[in-house]
């Protein structure tokens, strides 16, 4: 599979569950959230700040695109944290969700990897439609399972810091780490660093043949 079929179906994935817009939701969330806090100290406010800020994303996306159920995902999501954080009146506990991924997130990169079924070959095994063809290629299985060591190595440090600044009640610690370590750019560098592995080896052309000289 060429390189350019390999970006237009990996585009294509990404676009289906909801492209940036669902990453600056999720980004935005968190901000928002840790910045009302911070203005306010008042942990519902913060939450209905969070909803509100991500309810203006999924209705400019509904009357732009009419993606109605990756506008849903969004307001769920965040409406699991508000409503976590509502309830307990600890502004961390909005966090909670995204140490809970995480630490989820590091027991299913890490057992994929050792019963040789890593969850990067099944995602984008299913994104090329290889299915499971790439298991019967030990160098393409070896890349598999190296991408998805770069993933349960970004869950597992995620995890490290996240667990003891939730639990150390470390609000403004918890929300810059869970932007960074456990949002976009960490997993920016992640799916980079795996493009970047599965692209291949470049193509070398073959030399041409020297004719030979006459005596």
């Amino acid at each position: 599979m060429s390189l350019s079929l390999l970006t237009q179906k990996s585009v294509s994935l990404f676009t289906a569950i909801g492209g940036w817009r669902t990453v600056a939701e999720g980004v935005a969330s968190r901000a928002l959230f840790l910045l009302a806090y911070l203005l306010s100290g008042q942990v519902l406010t913060s939450a209905l700040v969070a909803v509100g800020g991500v309810l203006v994303f999924a209705a400019v996306r509904v009357f732009t695109d009419g993606k109605y159920w990756q506008a849903a995902l969004g307001l769920v999501m965040v409406g699991i944290s508000a409503a976590l954080a509502g309830s307990t009146g600890q502004a961390v506990d909005f966090y909670l969700p995204a140490v809970l991924i995480q630490s989820a997130g590091t027991a299913v990169f890490l057992a994929s990897m050792l019963v040789r079924w890593p969850v990067i070959g099944l995602a984008v095994g299913a994104a090329r439609g290889e299915r499971f063809d790439w298991r019967r290629d030990p160098a393409q299985r070896g890349r598999y399972q190296l991408c998805t060591a770069i993933f349960a190595t970004k869950f597992g440090l995620a995890t490290a810091v996240l667990i003891p600044l939730y639990l150390a009640d470390q609000v403004t610690g918890l929300g810059i780490a869970a932007t960074l370590l456990g949002g976009a750019p960490a997993a920016g560098a992640c799916v980079y660093l795996c493009w970047r592995i599965l692209r291949g080896p470049a193509e070398v052309t073959p030399p041409r043949p020297v004719a030979r000289q006459g005596c």
